[in-house]
């Protein structure tokens, strides 16, 4: 009933065009996105046709006999639009496995696209997992999410933060300054965690000026000089923040306090979803208590982003 193809470069603009009427699918799965790493990871992304038409893409890579969906992404699976019905979702789960295995696969890492950034309800692939695999829950990454309709206050610790920002004349912009951001990010995250950002300035900028209206940077400024920021990630749904830093100076005047405030309760209130994003290392086994303090400080709450795992 389905037919299964390894996605090629000539695939692009089908692949693109199926991104863009997904119900899953955010700005992420779109090819100059998934491709500006290639270098990087052994592309193994599948297209699935029924009857001639576009079906479904799994956004994939391979490494040695593993399949994962997507390795060089925040979050992965399989890309649907609104006519999959969860009966077809598990019958083609059979076939993309028994295609996987054809192909000398002999495990699958699966990271489901967390359920905030969906149009409309999609975890028929949830389903197909637990009827047609031995999946099992590998890791679980928790991320700080304020659904606007709904949200709760800043702590008094953010709402002093914010005090001190305005008595400090700290104030916030939409920037271009991703040098200046990104030496506050580099320096932070040697420091404390003696690793480096997941892009690279050179990347962010590539990827930015391919995304303009999703990818963006916002600063705060204390006498025009830099002091914080944050990147975002904005979907149709949801507004992300993919990088968060500040300097010792931006820390200690309350900076990032006011940013928040600026985005989620100005900027961006008319969006469903406002996301912090994750604050674990070792696939959820470490929980960075500091980091995610700071976000429900701001009113987040748990949202599980999810790692499985099974044999073929």
């Amino acid at each position: 009933m389905f037919e299964i193809i390894d996605y090629k470069l000539n695939d692009k603009n089908d692949w693109d065009a199926f991104v863009r009427n997904s119900v899953n699918a955010t700005f992420l799965f779109l090819r100059d996105y998934m491709d500006y790493h290639s270098y990087r990871f052994h592309d193994a992304s599948l297209m699935i046709y029924r009857k001639g038409k576009l079906f479904a893409l799994l956004p994939a890579n391979i490494d040695n006999d593993v399949l994962y969906s997507h390795q060089g992404l925040t979050y992965g699976g399989l890309l649907i639009d609104k006519k999959a019905t969860t009966a077809e979702i598990v019958e083609l789960w059979g076939d993309m496995n028994e295609y996987m295995k054809e192909k000398g696969i002999t495990r699958v890492v699966y990271k489901p696209i967390p359920f905030i950034f969906q149009q409309i309800p999609a975890q028929e692939d949830l389903y197909a997992l637990f009827r047609t695999t031995n999946a099992r829950l590998i890791g679980r990454n928790m991320s700080a999410t304020i659904y606007q309709e709904n949200k709760i206050k800043f702590i008094e610790s953010r709402r002093s933060g914010m005090r001190k920002a305005l008595a400090n004349g700290i104030q916030v912009r939409l920037s271009d300054d991703w040098d200046l951001f990104w030496k506050i990010l580099d320096d932070n995250l040697k420091n404390k965690y003696g690793a480096a950002p997941v892009h690279t300035l050179e990347e962010i900028l590539i990827l930015k000026d391919k995304f303009p209206k999703n990818i963006k940077l916002y600063m705060a400024y204390h006498q025009e000089k830099a002091v914080g920021g944050t990147v975002l990630y904005i979907t149709q749904r949801v507004v992300h923040t993919q990088y968060i830093s500040a300097s010792l100076e931006g820390k200690e005047m309350g900076a990032l306090d006011l940013l928040f405030d600026y985005l989620i309760n100005q900027e961006y209130s008319n969006f469903p979803i406002f996301d912090f994003g994750t604050s674990n290392e070792e696939m959820g086994k470490v929980l960075n208590e500091a980091l995610i303090f700071q976000k429900e400080g701001f009113g987040g709450r748990g949202v599980a982003c999810d790692f499985y795992e099974y044999e073929l």
